[in-house]
């Protein structure tokens, strides 16, 4: 067997990396471009110490993801095998039923791979070349863990691109899918749809916000296929009312809506749009929910992605009825929780409405957060009891 490469740190660069950190950028170490991108790599510090076994990715800023603390690591079935077993025995000490993100990435020693359970189907998505590049073997280990499983292949994400990877969508037989949560049925699209076609980080969230929602009118603002408004609805809502841009997830969700004999009305609209007028109208609801797509993708969109998070909050305080609630989400791991409170918070304020904040949180129990990793405690969530 030849020797595995090595990549070597530059001198005084890496601290990050040394107290665990799962990356090495570009300008901590001494490139190489003659490693085909995704190569598995051993990676020593200019004073021959280990830093332990990665991917390496010529063409990514982010140039090494660690696998492994140790040297020589054999990344092959096993490896893949121990990873998803030891991420299913987590879920399944979590939920009871096959509903969940099995795979969170670097939450679970895996960078570059996120795959989202359905019952028997399984949405993989992969980012990085590393992975890329292990995923026969990857998907057999899979495959053994789980027998019988579908697989879908949602290789089609913009972060493919910074890998130098093409995108690509594999859905045999298609890729509609059942969801099961919070005692609601739903039903989304993992070969078109959003992401892996669903939003399990926001569970624990629509589940916070049905126990406010029961007796009350309820606005789901961004209301994809229906998640918090026909939890609501579920809970015993008066009205609800879902804002959605996409006609195919507004289908999904009345569809949803039909199938658990939940009354919900979905609009496919521009949601500032609709919020404006219905402030302009007068009309107002009990709780208002904020759940939008990521307004800052870049740290260059920070400052635009701030202004849009401000006006959400303060179309949506001055649509909620005295003693609402409103609830305010963030995807975008770029702006952090302190400036997002603050845009919030301002937003509240401009709309002439004073508020408490009752109730912060994140992602659900099976998004787990890397500790040396801030970028994996991306979802922020606020709820506001307004005057």
């Amino acid at each position: 067997m030849s020797p595995r490469p090595v990549i070597r740190v530059k001198p005084r660069e890496g601290k990050r990396a040394r107290a665990g950190a799962p990356w090495l950028f570009s300008n901590e170490i001494e490139m190489s471009k003659e490693l085909a991108p995704g190569s598995v790599v051993n990676v020593l510090g200019d004073d021959g110490q280990p830093f332990g076994t990665g991917f390496f990715n010529a063409k990514s800023l982010i140039a090494v993801r660690f696998v492994a603390p140790a040297l020589d690591v054999p990344v092959d079935q096993a490896f893949f095998a121990g990873k998803l077993a030891r991420a299913l025995a987590l879920r399944e000490a979590l939920f009871d039923a096959p509903y969940y993100r099995l795979v969170h990435a670097e939450g679970d020693g895996l960078p570059g791979l996120t795959i989202d359970r359905f019952g028997d189907t399984f949405v993989v998505q992969i980012t990085t070349a590393g992975m890329e590049a292990l995923k026969k073997i990857l998907l057999a280990a899979l495959g053994k863990l789980i027998p019988a499983a579908k697989i879908i292949l949602r290789a089609d994400t913009p972060a493919r691109a910074l890998e130098g990877l093409e995108s690509y969508v594999e859905a045999e037989g298609g890729g509609r899918i059942t969801i099961e949560e919070n005692g609601v049925r739903y039903f989304a699209d993992a070969a078109t749809g959003q992401k892996t076609g669903w939003y399990y980080d926001q569970r624990e969230n629509r589940a916070f916000i049905a126990k406010l929602a029961k007796g009350r009118s309820v606005l789901d603002g961004y209301s994809y296929t229906g998640g918090f408004a026909l939890a609501a609805a579920k809970a015993g809502a008066k009205e609800v009312a879902g804002l959605e841009s996409s006609a195919p997830a507004v289908a999904l969700a009345e569809e949803a809506a039909t199938a658990n004999q939940l009354k919900a009305n979905f609009l496919k609209t521009d949601v500032f749009e609709e919020m404006e007028r219905f402030a302009a109208a007068g009309e107002r609801f009990d709780v208002v929910i904020g759940d939008p797509p990521p307004f800052v993708k870049a740290k260059k969109d920070l400052e635009t992605g701030a202004k849009a998070y401000r006006k959400l909050a303060r179309l949506s305080a001055l649509i909620t009825a005295p003693g609402g609630f409103v609830f305010l989400a963030s995807c975008s791991h770029n702006i952090p929780l302190e400036r997002f409170a603050n845009e919030c918070a301002t937003g509240i304020a401009r709309a002439g409405r004073s508020a408490r904040l009752i109730h912060t949180a994140g992602a659900g129990p099976d998004h787990p957060v890397h500790p040396m990793l801030p970028e994996s405690a991306y979802l922020k969530a606020l709820v506001y009891a307004l005057d």
